[in-house]
């Protein structure tokens, strides 16, 4: 069990399991960046990204996703990381994150059905069961149900990302198993529906998680961090719970992992972007923050390995409150922090000098998926700022942000299908 019992462990290292050392608590969570060049790789903007929150002081920076399949991508603009990429650009990448010393992880995720149909008309997934959210479910493409083989692909696909991420100078990968993405999708009854080995019970549910655990593993070198997101629980009727966060957990403790992440959510129900505005009011400051740190404190008691968690956290006081033993139950071992870190990168650095807290603008729309959606485009306009050397601006008025992520995302879109046809006639090509 890790000990985590005083706020001042904030800004003590933290040894994982296989040796590594991370400088102190704090991570810097991932966040859907859509920055990569016009081949998908990390160019200047994520470079500069990088370096701005490497030099901010946190200890451990997690990357936006890293798609490990060139046409499964969970927006336009997206990194993607397979064979057919060169690994130049992501060393670069690798060093800027960790000129000053942090440790740099690449988190690597298929995102299964939840792909925009502008983006890709293809989707595969455990179940053909749609994406469903009101007003918004035309938006997504329609899953078909995966095969063995598929399966398998996907398997060798986290796989190699993995290792090229090694090869890259990274210092570990994060596998995400959280959101409604792939992995999640397996995990969940409601979109996992099979009745082969890969389906039913909660063990074959997360089979395809646990063999991703044990090959990655059995590619990369001992001291080469793995991760895993995951959810705790679905906030779906039917759906993946705590209870089910905690088994998982136990199913993982006999793996190599050397990280847990807890998180919550999915596209249906966003709940990694905060509770509903009515839920807020009555809510402690604490709970408006951490709104999964109760459940990972259930998780810390049955881990062994080291618990972050994430969700919303923005002053010191929520970090060491969530390093802190309470009412009997441990503390987690880091905490991570994504939407702060849009609008102060440097926010480690504040604490460390005994600035608490942070101004991060609150989108509150009567529908909850287009207030999520205008969150996301504010913090992706930040990080395009910081990509281009500016400093974030949280004045930015919401609906223009949305209206012009929206376009950006449509010419992104049309740039990534004329992309996608030319690497998949070159890849023909070649092998001809």
């Amino acid at each position: 069990m890790f000990d985590t019992s005083t706020p001042s462990q904030l800004f003590q290292p933290l040894t994982l399991p296989n040796g590594q050392v991370i400088p102190n608590r704090i991570a810097k969570a991932a966040m859907e960046e859509n920055m990569a060049d016009a081949a998908h790789l990390p160019g200047a903007a994520l470079r500069g990204l990088y370096r701005q929150w490497g030099d901010g002081g946190s200890g451990l920076l997690i990357t936006g996703n890293v798609m490990v399949a060139a046409d499964a991508v969970t927006g336009p603009g997206g990194v993607i990381l397979d064979g057919h990429q060169p690994l130049e650009p992501f060393r670069h990448w690798a060093e800027a994150g960790k000129a000053q010393g942090a440790r740099m992880w690449m988190q690597i995720n298929h995102p299964g059905r939840q792909v925009f149909a502008a983006t890709s008309p293809d989707a595969i997934a455990p179940s053909a069961v749609p994406v469903e959210i009101e007003g918004y479910s035309k938006l997504f493409a329609q899953p078909r149900a995966m095969t063995e083989a598929d399966i398998r692909r996907v398997i060798g696909q986290f796989t190699e990302t993995s290792a090229l991420a090694e090869q890259a100078g990274f210092d570990g990968i994060e596998i995400h198993a959280a959101h409604g993405y792939l992995l999640s999708q397996f995990l969940s009854p409601l979109t996992n529906r099979r009745d082969d080995d890969w389906g039913g019970s909660l063990e074959k549910r997360a089979r395809i998680l646990i063999e991703i655990v044990r090959a990655v593993r059995a590619r990369v070198r001992p001291g080469f961090g793995v991760g895993v997101k995951l959810n705790s629980a679905d906030f779906q009727k039917g759906g993946f719970d705590a209870a089910d966060a905690v088994a998982v957990v136990r199913m993982l403790n006999a793996e190599a992992v050397d990280l847990v992440e807890i998180s919550g959510g999915s596209y249906e129900s966003p709940a990694m972007h905060g509770r509903p505005q009515e839920e807020n009011k009555r809510a402690s400051t604490r709970a408006r923050e951490a709104y999964f740190l109760d459940f990972a404190r259930d998780i810390v008691a049955v881990a062994e390995m080291p618990v972050m968690v994430t969700g919303g956290i923005r002053r010191r006081a929520t970090a060491g409150d969530a390093l802190a033993p309470e009412d009997g139950r441990a503390g987690v071992a880091m905490v991570g922090i994504a939407q702060a870190l849009a609008y102060a990168p440097d926010l480690a650095n504040r604490w460390q000098k005994g600035e608490h807290a942070v101004t991060v603008p609150a989108v509150h729309w009567k529908r909850r998926a287009l207030a999520g959606l205008a969150t996301m485009a504010m913090t992706k306009l930040q990080l395009r700022r910081m990509g281009a050397g500016k400093h974030p601006d949280p004045s930015a008025w919401a609906p223009g942000v949305l209206l012009r992520d929206q376009l950006r995302t449509r010419r992104r879109n049309r740039q990534y299908r004329a992309w996608l046809r030319n690497a998949r006639q070159t890849t023909k090509g070649a092998t001809t």
